[in-house]
């Protein structure tokens, strides 16, 4: 991108919440955190933070269920000077000051749990449906208990284990000499070693009936998640499922946007999610509604979805989804965010995919691909259902009543 003016250097390990096991749940995020508290030659926070803004950036994480990212935007000139700190950072950690960071991240998983200690996170909630009994069903913050066991001694074994060079990929993406950036990348990983990572855990259990949560929380609207288990990432089916999301939560003019706030004014706003993993993943609505509105608010959701599987789709409609997708292709080129999460962590998952590429797979999708991948993906069978909030225990009892008559036509 030599048009414009910075950089973006990010750093990916292959290694998320997935990876954590029950006794250490929250390890992968907790070691993100601490690898900012001080290497060999930073000694602080504060002395890295210092380093790289005298180059531009500002540097950032984000641990997910599958990887963990560092990244930050840098002036061109100073790429190396970037990867040099970057390398500090994960090689050489001096992981101090492990209490302090327990209560900092503790403060960030107390804001999930109300005061009678219940999870009110409908995210995490939902994932506990998804995946029972397994790592991506955990929060990958982790358990206040396991936040407080974690030691210098586990975080020492975690990063021999996963921060290792086969987990690892360096990209950059923006105004930079590739000639340069690769240099830099064998200077300052030089001697980076170690033994190839342990595959993760796959999920083995098969969801086979529809599930559904109720959590009591003292709010004044009821936090409303539907998921659906979906699809893997390599599966062929993920660029429709792309399209379903924007069809129904795409913006003003999608389904549930239409039915939910203009035409029944009951959320503020809708939105959906997709998870896609090496083996599994889903789909998820999310929305907030008043107390009084929740059993109309899944009636709908529930509707809107089955209409999607069964009924003729306009291609009028279609079209126009299309078309704000290809729109969406054609911005991302202008963002160095975007380019160096499509080719870094799409090398890194080996699903390295082109804006052409991309654009000629959804121009092929047709509106019975639409429907044959909503019937899939929205089966009853794959249903997940949480609400968190003030509910009412009659409201409760239709809502299940609805997951039931789901089934039926289907």
């Amino acid at each position: 991108m030599p048009h414009l003016h910075s950089a973006e250097i990010a750093i990916y390990v292959k290694a998320g919440g997935r990876n954590d096991t029950p006794g250490k749940a929250g390890i992968s995020h907790f070691l993100e955190h601490m690898l900012f508290r001080g290497s060999r030659e930073f000694a602080s926070s504060l002395e890295l933070e210092i380093a790289f803004e005298a180059i531009g950036g500002s540097v950032n994480a984000a641990t997910d269920e599958e990887t963990t990212c560092y990244f930050s935007r840098v002036h061109p000139d100073q790429i190396a000077e970037g990867i040099r700190l970057f390398s500090s950072m994960l090689l050489r950690p001096t992981l101090e000051g492990i209490e302090v960071e327990k209560r900092i991240i503790t403060e960030e998983a107390l804001e999930d749990i109300n005061e009678r200690g219940d999870e009110t996170n409908p995210s995490n909630l939902c994932s506990k449906l998804l995946w029972p009994e397994h790592p991506l069903g955990m929060p990958t913050i982790g358990y206040l208990e396991t936040i407080k066991g974690l030691t210098e001694e586990d975080l020492r074994a975690y990063l021999a284990e996963f921060y290792v060079p086969s987990n690892g990929l360096i990209v950059a993406a923006g105004r930079h000499d590739a000639k340069s950036f690769f240099a830099a990348c064998e200077e300052h990983f030089a001697g980076w070693s170690g033994p190839v990572a342990p595959a993760p855990v796959p999920v083995s259990e098969l969801q086979e009936e529809p599930r559904s949560l109720f959590v009591k929380d003292s709010d004044s609207q009821v936090n409303l998640q539907i998921a659906f288990r979906g699809f893997s990432r390599n599966d062929r089916r993920i660029m429709a499922v792309r399209l379903i999301r924007r069809i129904l939560c795409g913006g003003g003019s999608s389904r549930l946007h239409l039915a939910l706030r203009e035409k029944l004014g009951i959320v503020y706003s809708v939105d959906a999610s997709i998870s896609a993993y090496e083996e599994t993943g889903a789909f998820a609505i999310e929305l907030a509604t008043a107390p009084e509105n929740l059993v109309l608010a899944v009636s709908e959701v529930l509707r809107e979805v089955k209409s999607l599987a069964h009924e003729e789709m306009d291609l009028g409609e279609l079209d126009r989804v299309k078309e704000g997708y290809f729109f969406d292709l054609e911005y991302s080129s202008d963002s160095t965010y975007e380019m160096q999460v499509r080719y870094g962590w799409g090398e890194l998952m080996q699903i390295v995919r082109s804006i052409e590429e991309d654009r000629a797979e959804v121009s092929a999708i047709a509106a019975a691909d639409i429907s044959r991948t909503a019937r899939n993906l929205f089966a009853p069978a794959n249903l997940n259902l949480v609400a968190v909030g003030p509910w009412k225990a009659g409201s409760k009892k239709v809502v299940e009543k609805l997951i039931k008559e789901y089934r039926k036509g289907w």
